[in-house]
């Protein structure tokens, strides 16, 4: 064979393995880092979750939570309805001044 010619192989192989480096390394950027954030930031809204707190599930339910455990949340829905949840069926908890939690992804809204 050509020593030339291998060399040029060798060369558009290595080129092939920077391309693919920068590919990953642009794809870990985009997908899995906010994932991951986005995941850190659920687990610590669900462990910090108290008695009184105002919060919105999965499905869209509105309530106050009224008991906790592991793995279990009761929640009042109106006064006479309470629902048991799975803790982590809860998606946002609701502030004092009416406004969610912001989702980990979310930008603060500018003027």
């Amino acid at each position: 064979m050509n020593p030339v010619l291998l060399q040029a192989e060798g060369g558009a192989f290595g080129m092939q393995l920077v391309l693919f480096a920068i590919i990953f390394g642009i794809f870990y950027f985009i997908v899995f880092r906010p994932m991951r954030k986005r995941q850190r930031d659920t687990e610590t809204m669900l462990k910090n979750l108290e008695k009184g707190s105002r919060v919105i599930t999965n499905g869209g339910l509105h309530g106050t939570i009224t008991g906790l455990s592991d793995d279990i949340v009761t929640l009042k829905v109106t006064d006479t309805v309470k629902l048991r949840v799975s803790r982590t069926a809860i998606s946002s908890v609701i502030s004092p001044d009416g406004r969610t939690s912001p989702k980990p992804d979310a930008k603060p809204a500018t003027k």
